[in-house]
């Protein structure tokens, strides 16, 4: 598989380290500085480099487009993709509203075009052992989820901009309602939320509890003014389970109703962790499929249109909401 990263920012390096390793993968790199990019195919050790999206993916070496840029800009350039016949792992936010993402899924189904969300932590088999570990029974019935994930990011300009997408939650506070999707399900009967906005009207800092139809809640907390610890608890009728850094889980801690350690579990090694949405778009390549098991279409629909409620809730709009 012969990957092209559109975009050469932070989140491209992180993919390009992944790859240090594969040099049969690493084909093509576009931005729109031919310089930028160049450096980047440079240091990288990319084949190609390109000055701009277009001809990135024009390129017929090219099999698998990965989308690096802001989530303003990600429905423009996975279509680009789409409509040149590439493949493609758009990063999260899969776009900036639920509209855009239904416009680019029925877009790849009409051009036969695999996509999927590069949504990590879905694709990462620690997270099948951490549901798993809820399922056995180890803690009881589950009744109680809470996540927590928060960075001091506030001083980064696409936080700040409406037209960037900004705002917590589609940068970080998405890892949160995905990880309460992945480990209590889908069926929320109801979503209760409150924020603060910037002055540019962007949300920074937010509470949010889902409410699911057989009882349980999940309260998720995300903020960019601050640190947090990362966790993510699972708590049940027997006992709760501890995950450490809900973003990159590593480790998950079981407990007993009496709050002792019975069970600890790691997970496997990694590169950096992008190499698992990788491996699943190998897959779903080498079979012909058009989404991936492991972040399938309805599912990405299903987090988008949750995250739309949520801000018509606190009143945060953007741009692309007009369209």
């Amino acid at each position: 598989m012969r990957i092209g990263i559109l975009g050469a920012g932070h989140i491209a390096i992180k993919m390009a380290m992944t790859l240090k390793d594969r040099p049969e993968c690493r084909c093509a790199v576009g931005s729109r500085s031919y310089e930028k990019a160049r450096d980047f195919a440079r240091q990288y050790g990319f084949t190609h480099a390109y000055g701009s999206y277009e001809e990135l993916v024009a390129d017929p070496d090219v099999d698998l487009i990965y989308v690096a840029t802001p989530h303003s800009h990600h429905f423009a350039h996975a279509s680009l993709a789409i409509n040149h016949g590439k493949a493609v792992l758009c990063e999260k936010a899969f776009t900036t509203n639920a509209r855009e993402a239904e416009e680019l899924l029925r877009l790849a189904e009409e051009k036969g075009v695999f996509i999927t969300e590069a949504i990590w932590t879905r694709y990462m088999p620690f997270s099948t052992t951490i549901r798993e570990t809820i399922d056995s029974g180890i803690i009881g019935q589950p009744k109680f989820l809470t996540a927590n994930l928060s960075y001091p990011i506030d001083w980064k300009e696409r936080l700040m901009r409406p037209e960037l997408g900004g705002g917590a939650l589609l940068d970080i506070g998405v890892y949160t309602l995905n990880f309460a999707r992945m480990c209590f399900g889908t069926d929320i009967v109801d979503v209760k939320s409150a924020c603060l906005t910037s002055a540019t009207g962007m949300d920074m800092q937010e509470t949010i509890t889902l409410i699911y139809r057989d009882g349980r809640m999940a309260s998720l907390q995300s903020s960019a003014y601050c640190a947090d610890p990362r966790f993510g608890i699972i708590g049940g009728t027997k006992g709760y389970i501890v995950v450490e850094n809900i973003n990159n889980p590593l480790r998950a801690t079981v407990y007993s109703e009496d709050h002792q350690p019975i069970r600890t579990l790691e997970a496997p090694p990694q590169i950096t962790g992008f190499e698992y949405q990788l491996a699943a778009c190998e897959e779903a390549l080498r079979n012909g499929w058009l989404e991936s098991p492991f972040m399938p279409h309805a599912e990405t629909l299903a987090v988008m249109r949750l995250m739309d409620i949520l801000r018509a809730q606190w009143g945060v709009r953007f741009p692309a909401d007009e369209g």
